[in-house]
C-alpha cells in the first residue's frame, strides 16, 4: 500500500489544496518538504495534536523531510477561536512553552524532524514592510470571506486576530523559499490560514504549493480532544500519567474505536483489520480498546510505561496493590470516596466513624464474610487496629468493602 492509499484508508485526508491526483504524485513520489505547526498556548501538546502528529510521522517514515513549527510569533496573537478572543500569555510563559513542546516533538519524532520557531524570522520585520510585503497581496474580502472570520463578526474580532492568517501564510512563505517547503499539513481547523499561505506562494513567486488537511477527531459525545473542551489528555506524564491515557483509551466507545486504532496507530491495515474483527467476535473484553491503548502509551512514553500501564490497570481491577506506587493508585482511585484520618482506631470503629460500613454490626459482618480488605488484604481479624502504618507510603490507606466499593483514608 502507498502512503496515499494508506492516508485514505485511515481517512486522513479531509481537504485537499489543488488536484487529489497530484496530492497522490507528491506524496508517493521523490522526498520532499512539509511543514506541521502549533501555537504554544501551554507547555505540553495533548491527543488532540497527536493524531494530526501521528500524520506528519506517517510522512516522514516514508522518506519525507518534516519541519514542526512552534509559534512564538503567532503564540503573541493567538489563533481566532469561534467565540471569543483568546487570552494573551505572557512572553516567559510563552517561551517555556516553546521549549516544553520542542522536547515532545522531538522525542516523538526520533531526532528526524527540524524544529523551527517563527518569532525567529518575524522579530525583525518591520510592521510597514510587512503591510508592503504581504498585506498587499490579500483581500480583505478574502480574508472576511474565511469560515472563522465570518463566525466571529457578529460578536466582534480584534485587528490582531483578523492579522492572525496573514502571519501563518507568510509562515509558509518563508518556509517555501528558505527551505524548499513545499506542503503544509494540519487539522482541518486551519484550512483558511493554509490556503492563505498557498496564494501568497503562488501570487509573490509565481510558484505551486500544496496542502492537505486531516478531519478533526472527536470523542464519542462529538467533542474535539483539547484542553480548551475540558478533555485534554496532555502527552506529558506529568500532567496526564500513561495509566491515565491507558485507561481513558480502554474505555473508547466501541463505535468510535476502530477509527482511532486508524488515526491515532502505526499498525499496518491488516493487523487493525484482524483486531477489529477478533474484537467484534467478543466485544465484552475489550481486544481493540486494548490495543488502541498500548500502542497510543507505547508510542508516547515508551515501550516500559505501556507495559507497566497495563500492570497498574490489571492491577487495579483485582483490587491488589502490591508493587504498585501511591501514585498510580491515586490516579486509578480517582474519583473514589475519601476521609481524612488522623488517629488509631479498631477496625470496627474505624469503618463505622468513617462511614464505609453503616453500623458496628455492619461492620463485622463484612468481616466475617471477608468482606473487607485494607490495600488489597483481606481482614479477618475483628481486633486489629488500623494506623499510620498501614498507610501506603506513609499517606493512604485504600480500604474496599465487598467486591466493587472503595474508599480511601488520608493521612
Amino acid at each position: 500500500m502507498t502512503l496515499f492509499e494508506d492516508l485514505k484508508w485511515r481517512g486522513l485526508i479531509k481537504d485537499v489544496a489543488g488536484d487529489e491526483s497530484d496530492l497522490q504524485k507528491i506524496l508517493d513520489g521523490s522526498p520532499f518538504t512539509f511543514y506541521w505547526g502549533t501555537d504554544p498556548t501551554a507547555n505540553s501538546l495533548h491527543i488532540g495534536h497527536y493524531s494530526s502528529l501521528c500524520t506528519a510521522k506517517r510522512l516522514s517514515n516514508a522518506g519525507h523531510h518534516a519541519i514542526l513549527l512552534c509559534g512564538g510569533a503567532t503564540g503573541r496573537i493567538g489563533d481566532p477561536r469561534p467565540t471569543a478572543e483568546r487570552e494573551i500569555i505572557d512572553i516567559d510563559v510563552l517561551n517555556k512553552n516553546i521549549l516544553g513542546i520542542h522536547k515532545q516533538i522531538d522525542s516523538f519524532f526520533n531526532g528526524n524532524a527540524e524544529l523551527v520557531d517563527n518569532y525567529s524570522w518575524m522579530k525583525g520585520y518591520e510592521f510597514l514592510d510587512f503591510l508592503r510585503d504581504i498585506g498587499k497581496y490579500i483581500n480583505v474580502n478574502y480574508m472576511l470571506d474565511k469560515d472563522i472570520i465570518r463566525r466571529r463578526l457578529d460578536t466582534g474580532i480584534t485587528f490582531a486576530e483578523f492579522s492572525y492568517m496573514l502571519l501563518q501564510g507568510y509562515d509558509f512563505l518563508h518556509l517555501y523559499e528558505e527551505k524548499n517547503c513545499i506542503m503544509q499539513v494540519e487539522g482541518s481547523d486551519q484550512w483558511g490560514n493554509i490556503t492563505t499561505g498557498i496564494d501568497l506562494i503562488r501570487k509573490k513567486l509565481d510558484k505551486q504549493a500544496y496542502a492537505f488537511t486531516m478531519p478533526l477527531i472527536l470523542d464519542s459525545t462529538g467533542k474535539k480532544f483539547g484542553k480548551s473542551e475540558g478533555n485534554a489528555l496532555w502527552l506529558d506524564k506529568e500532567k496526564t500519567s500513561a495509566y491515565e491515557i491507558y485507561q481513558y483509551l480502554i474505555n473508547t466507545d466501541d463505535s468510535k474505536v476502530l477509527e482511532y486504532l486508524k488515526v491515532f496507530t502505526f499498525l499496518p491495515k491488516e493487523q487493525i483489520e484482524a483486531i477489529y474483527e477478533e474484537h467484534l467476535a467478543a466485544m465484552e473484553k475489550r481486544i481493540a480498546q486494548k490495543a488502541l491503548a498500548y500502542e497510543i502509551v507505547k508510542d508516547i512514553h515508551g515501550k516500559e510505561e505501556a507495559e507497566n500501564a497495563i500492570n497498574v490497570s490489571e492491577k487495579l481491577f483485582k483490587g491488589d496493590f502490591k508493587g504498585l506506587s501511591l501514585k498510580d493508585i491515586m490516579t486509578g482511585m480517582k474519583g473514589v470516596p475519601s476521609f481524612k484520618f488522623t488517629e488509631e482506631l479498631p477496625i470496627i470503629d474505624f469503618l463505622t466513624v468513617n462511614k464505609v460500613t453503616s453500623s458496628k454490626r455492619e461492620a463485622r459482618d463484612f468481616i466475617k464474610s471477608n468482606a473487607i480488605s485494607i490495600n488489597g488484604d483481606i481482614i479477618s481479624d475483628e481486633t486489629k487496629i488500623i494506623s499510620k502504618n498501614d498507610a501506603i507510603e506513609g499517606k493512604a490507606i485504600i480500604i474496599r468493602r465487598g467486591k466493587k466499593k472503595y474508599f480511601i483514608a488520608e493521612l
